[in-house]
């Protein structure tokens, strides 16, 4: 199953792009993080251009069978363990993708939140957008470790 990440804005060089990239390339072949931008000012009318542009991207980028999932402030609080027990289950079920969508400031429109099969969160603090990029990427390789019972993961 490929694990890819649909997220608001432009990576410039940073440790945090440097971190999301040794990450991606750490998750199945064909995993990806793909970036969209709005111009719009702050407000629904950005996070609705926002939400559409990821949706494009899950509809020109999805297989057949992929799952779309919203990360979002009032979604389910989700554990490592629990992540990677929803990617397992999702890749027995023969889902070739999983995408996870990042919002903008704005956060996601309802249009996307709706076409979601997943809303999730981690944990109620706030993060910065690229710092939380590091932190969806190394969680989707920490679940693909849990999956593979490698040592990566010790509780």
């Amino acid at each position: 199953m490929n694990l890819h990440i649909l997220a608001i804005g432009r990576a410039k060089k940073s440790p945090e792009a440097s971190i999301v990239k040794d990450y991606m390339t750490r998750l199945p072949k064909g995993s990806h993080l793909y970036e969209a931008e709005s111009r719009l000012p702050y407000g629904t009318a950005r996070a609705k251009d926002e939400s559409d542009k990821l949706l494009s991207l899950y509809e020109a980028k999805r297989p057949k069978s992929a799952k779309l999932v919203a990360l979002d402030p009032n979604g389910r609080n989700i554990s490592s363990p629990d992540l990677a027990q929803l990617i397992s289950k999702w890749r027995d079920q023969g889902i070739g993708a999983a995408f996870f969508a990042i919002g903008g400031a704005d956060g996601h429109s309802q249009h996307l939140l709706d076409k979601a099969d997943e809303r999730l969160q981690f944990g109620a603090a706030t993060w910065p957008h690229m710092l939380f990029r590091a932190m969806l990427s190394e969680q989707l390789y920490r679940a693909e470790t849990i999956i593979a019972n490698h040592p990566y993961h010790k509780l």
